[in-house]
């Protein structure tokens, strides 16, 4: 399957993207001379693709395992290399699981899944990045 999509520069430092779906998304480099920034960087974009990768599995599998969780939210810390290229040589990626009755040993296994089997993206930083994975759950 291949994607397709389009970036346009739209002057200056910054840049309108589309995806495969038409939709549309911004990139720029740090704000300059009090810009506002409205976009994304582009390794901070990497960083969101993983936990929205990641998250999607996740979301699937409780659905499909019928589990009760009232919030989940994912957490990235990454460690860009001195040198130049830059590039993320460390990365923690956090689950968090709130809710009154998690059963923790189900979504253990819908992370594990998506960590091991499911997100491409995941895959991806494996290529060129430690990656530490911890899940962690909240009783409300």
């Amino acid at each position: 399957m291949i994607n397709h999509i389009t970036t346009t520069w739209l002057g200056g430092m910054k840049f309108e993207s589309t995806n495969p779906s038409g939709n549309k998304l911004y990139i720029e480099a740090t704000p300059e001379n009090g810009e506002q920034a409205e976009g994304y960087r582009p390794k901070a974009l990497m960083l969101s693709a993983l936990a929205g990768c990641s998250g999607l599995d996740v979301a699937s599998l409780i659905k499909k395992m019928k589990l009760d969780v009232d919030d989940f939210k994912i957490e990235i810390d990454a460690d860009l290399t001195e040198e130049d290229p830059k590039y993320y040589h460390k990365v923690g990626v956090h689950f968090h699981f709130s809710g009154s009755d998690l059963n923790e040993k189900k979504l253990q296994r819908a992370v594990d899944l998506s960590v091991e089997k499911y997100c491409g993206v995941m895959e991806m930083f494996r290529q060129f990045s430690e990656l530490n994975v911890e899940t962690h759950f909240h009783k409300k």
